[in-house]
């Protein structure tokens, strides 16, 4: 990659920055077995609901014939927040490209504004790389990923041209965003959720060139971290 300063690398959170994708989705599959007396299997609910807002989840729920109400998603909110108690931490190797100085970055992410300040200081990130001035909502946008306006505000309020971020994803939904906002995308499948053959079919299928399973495989690519 050249002229590596015009360059903005734009994070998603769930299944990238942590693999936390798989925590929020198998509390949506038990709030939806639980609410409409289904049998759905991980698989079922990730084809439907992975990488989405809370927002994007609930209008492909309506889609479905599965409407929910305002304390169903306050009761998964509930739950989200019972997981982070827990605890959980940042994907091996990622913070040595966010320290580098070379590249601008900022997170891009589907969840809302308090949900994910809360996720980045779990990892210890907040106010440490990302703070308000690099962090991008689903909250923010009328519509989100697949759609691509969160990615194109996160590269306007950046000062950034789109063909000149580089978009780090793990769901298909997010790399339909990326490629869809004319972005450069590269899939993260380090995640045990998306390291399968079946997925990275899925992935090259949507033009997806760029595939690494290791953070430190993605610092190589960039080439600019010492």
């Amino acid at each position: 990659m050249t002229e590596n300063s015009k360059k903005l690398i734009i994070w998603d959170f769930d299944g990238v920055l942590a693999d936390t994708e798989k925590l929020w989705l198998e509390n949506r599959r038990q709030m939806i077995n639980e609410t409409f007396g289904f049998n759905w299997d991980f698989a079922m609910t990730n084809c439907h609901l992975g990488g989405m807002s809370d927002k994007t989840k609930r209008l492909n729920l309506d889609k479905l014939g599965l409407e929910t109400t305002d304390a169903f998603w306050d009761e998964c909110a509930k739950r989200d927040m019972a997981v982070m108690e827990l605890g959980f931490e940042a994907t091996p190797d990622v913070e040595d490209i966010l320290k580098c100085q070379e590249l601008k970055q900022c997170v891009a992410t589907g969840g809302v504004l308090s949900k994910s300040i809360e996720k980045l200081k779990t990892i210890g990130f907040w106010n440490k790389y990302i703070t308000k001035n690099n962090l991008f909502t689903a909250d923010m946008v009328e519509h989100g990923k697949p759609e691509p306006d969160l990615f194109l505000l996160a590269a306007r309020k950046m000062g950034a041209e789109p063909e000149n971020c580089v978009v780090i994803e793990d769901s298909l939904a997010g790399m339909k965003a990326g490629l869809k906002a004319n972005m450069n995308v590269i899939a993260f499948i380090g995640c045990e959720m998306n390291n399968s053959p079946e997925y990275i079919n899925k992935i090259k299928e949507l033009g997806v060139k760029n595939i690494f399973s290791r953070m430190s495989d993605i610092k190589d690519f960039l080439a600019v971290c010492k």
